[in-house]
């Protein structure tokens, strides 16, 4: 976790972090790299990269294997050393806080700053990085595919939408990268998925998360993820994230992963907010958005 590598990154010297960029660029080429390529790699002696080892090892930062041949791997907690360590260089953020969110495909830190931001630590693949690495478009033409690899390129992909996205469309504003991690604005407030509104203020609602849907599509992306744990709410209004899987509008099943997200969303409402949501066909929503003709979801429901 995080938390332990915050702990920790006191204590680790700068052939403690060599060590960890020579096995992260051995895993570019195999999961695991075997031990006579590290001084290569790492740019230590032998006798540098055996006591580099044991240090890292011991916090949790590499593991090893012997079957076949020994063998290091970076664990997620070496893996988040090396981006701490590059924001911490670069400015962006002076110390870990507490967590914000711990989920599935990412763990979710709020961080000190000249201002609070949130950073986001990709974990797409960790526990099964091969039956994502065949879901994602990101690994789908990669021959060698490791967790590190479908991280990164999740948060690449991730953070190429928010700068393409901020502030024509209301998305976290990014403000930086390294390799599977984002920094980024923190979250208004809770989830919708958390949230009870008031009557009065359903459609209301129901139409700002459409908008925004219309203005990511505007601006050349859909979402493909779309559901009431991607969008935050407070008095300023909503704010939609997790960009990881988003397409752009030229994507061969663009349409198709539109019709779903509009379906998640209304779906959503019309299960908690019976009542109060309009009675509405979600691919009508969906193709109001792609015509550009979509201004409020009593509109449609009238149609």
């Amino acid at each position: 976790m995080v938390e332990n590598v915050a702990g920790v990154m006191a204590e680790l010297e700068a052939g403690d972090f060599y060590l960890l960029s020579g096995v992260e660029q051995g895993m570019r080429f195999s999961e695991w790299v075997k031990r006579e390529k590290l001084p290569d790699y790492a740019d230590l002696t032998d006798e540098e990269v055996d006591y580099r080892v044991q240090r890292c090892a011991e916090r949790g930062l590499v593991q090893r294997k012997t079957i076949q041949y020994e063998g290091y791997q970076l664990t997620f907690e070496g893996y988040d050393a090396l981006a701490l360590r590059t924001f911490a260089e670069r400015e962006t953020i002076s110390g870990v806080g507490a967590p914000l969110g711990v989920g599935k495909e990412s763990d979710v830190y709020e961080v000190e700053s000249y201002r609070p931001f949130a950073l986001k630590f990709h974990r797409e693949g960790f526990t099964n990085f091969r039956q994502v690495s065949k879901e994602r478009d990101y690994t789908a033409d990669n021959h060698h595919v490791s967790w590190q690899y479908t991280a990164r390129k999740a948060a690449e992909r991730e953070y190429a939408a928010l700068e393409d996205l901020y502030p024509q469309v209301s998305v976290p504003q990014p403000v930086d990268h390294n390799r599977h991690a984002i920094v980024m604005e923190k979250l208004p407030g809770p989830e919708l998925a958390n949230a009870k509104l008031r009557s009065e203020q359903v459609v209301g609602v129901l139409d700002l998360v459409l908008r925004e849907m219309d203005a990511a599509y505007r601006a050349g992306y859909v979402h493909a993820d779309m559901s009431e744990h991607n969008v935050a709410i407070s008095d300023e209004g909503v704010v939609v994230f997790d960009w990881p899987q988003s397409v752009e509008t030229d994507h061969e099943n663009a349409d198709e992963l539109l019709a779903r997200d509009a379906g998640n969303v209304v779906g959503y409402f019309e299960r908690k907010y019976p009542n109060e949501t309009p009675d509405v066909d979600a691919d009508a929503v969906a193709n109001a958005v792609a015509d550009g003709r979509f201004e409020s979801i009593r509109e449609l429901s009238e149609a």
